[in-house]
């Protein structure tokens, strides 16, 4: 049986990963050489800690007041785009509280999911089990940081509310300027740049075919299936398709007939290598929505979320944000602000609930989708990947997915 997974960002790549594992012949499309995807620049945060999907109730009021401030944490570039307009509706009516009830499970339990099956991975990766801390400098965010970790500690997860007290065991030669922490013992960080390379060899050495340079062009489709997918470079033909292609999802839906809901969330990060200060734990600045990730003997910076089209536009302001927002919390951080050339960024799929696609297409019975991770793409990889690979073996999923079925905005 063959397969042919469109996208080589993590979750293309994973899901090829366990499909060729599943004794499937595989074959990755690709439009780039894929050596600077979304993965590579990331935060290499794995977060069962976030069960709290990005279409949450306060995110929407909270995004209108940023809307036109280019350089805040969430920033939604104003345009009458269909698709963007289609996109905000969808959003705005899938952030309430009982949208979040119903997600959190299914988060929850995909995210540790994939964090044990990153835990099977024989790759050299700094997989390291410190957990997150997720910094907060008001009362009113520390009050809704706290009430949330009871709310974590509800679904089973390892969280506990720290003091500056609690905070200087942990991290002893940080000077803090907050009111306290709560530390995420459940979470998980791994070091993205060690860990592609590998996979992309894993998956050559046990046979998987690349078609890189490859932009798709057209895929037929006849009888209810996927008959061929058209490239630049040539066309394949398969048992089996995955539709994997991150921000450049709803595009290749169309080329399949298919209307999935989605939008770039393009974020920033720069790397320090031997920073005089280091963190000895992952850190998120709540109110900032920035993320520090220790990688090796580097520190990297990184955050921001700005909705709009796909563009290679560098916003040097917002890259500004994140240098200005460490020192609020770490006086004795003290950053530079990098030049557009050391600054990378990438596109996160966004879907409209903030839950991934993953599952059959509708009315494309050899079709299967995995897409719409926005800031959880690495966390989740492994475990959709595997989903994917028992969906396409007829194999009912080791985890509940039905909250993430591909064509629920059919």
């Amino acid at each position: 049986m063959r397969a042919v997974v469109i996208g080589g960002g993590i979750i293309g790549l994973c899901s090829a990963w366990y499909l060729r594992e599943s004794g499937w012949d595989v074959t990755v499309v690709d439009r780039s050489d894929l050596e600077d995807n979304c993965s590579y620049g990331n935060l290499g945060m794995i977060v069962p800690s976030h069960f709290v999907p990005l279409a949450a109730p306060g995110i929407v009021l909270q995004g209108l007041k940023w809307m036109f401030d280019s350089g805040s944490p969430f920033y939604v570039q104003p345009s009458l785009n269909p698709a963007l307009l289609s996109w905000g509706w969808k959003f705005t009516r899938s952030a309430t509280r009982a949208h979040v009830d119903h997600a959190a499970p299914f988060l929850r339990d995909l995210n540790l999911y994939s964090k044990g099956l990153y835990e099977a991975m024989a790759f050299d990766m700094d997989l390291t089990h410190k957990g997150i801390l997720m910094y907060f400098k008001t009362s009113r965010t520390g009050d809704e940081e706290i009430h949330l970790a009871g709310k974590a500690r509800g679904l089973g997860l390892d969280a506990e509310a720290l003091s500056p007290e609690g905070l200087r065991v942990l991290e002893p030669g940080l000077g803090m300027d907050v009111l306290g922490a709560v530390h995420y013992r459940c979470d998980a960080h791994l070091s993205p740049h060690k860990l592609m390379p590998q996979l992309i060899g894993g998956l050559r050495a046990g046979g998987v075919e690349f078609a890189l340079g490859s932009a798709v062009e057209r895929i037929e489709t006849a009888h209810s299936r996927v008959m061929a997918v058209h490239t630049s470079a040539g066309s394949y033909t398969a048992d089996r398709f995955v539709l994997a292609g991150g921000s450049w999802l709803p595009s290749l839906a169309r080329m399949a007939g298919l209307t999935i809901p989605l939008m770039p969330g393009k974020g920033y990060s720069f790397t320090l290598d031997k920073p005089a200060v280091r963190l000895n734990i992952p850190a998120i600045l709540c109110e900032a929505r920035v993320a520090i990730t220790p990688m090796g003997g580097s520190m990297r910076y990184g955050g921001t979320m700005e909705i709009a089209p796909v563009n290679e536009r560098i916003r040097m302001n917002r890259v500004q944000a994140i240098v200005e927002a460490v020192p609020r919390y770490f006086p004795g951080i003290r950053l530079q602000t990098p030049t557009e050339n050391e600054v990378w960024y990438g596109f996160r799929p966004c879907s409209p609930d903030g839950l991934p696609y993953i599952g059959p297409a509708k009315g494309l019975e050899n079709l299967l989708v995995a897409g719409g991770h926005s800031m959880m793409g690495l966390s989740l990889g492994p475990a959709t990947g595997k989903v994917i690979a028992d969906m396409a073996a007829g194999r009912k999923p080791e985890v509940p997915v039905e909250a993430f079925r591909a064509d629920r905005f059919s």
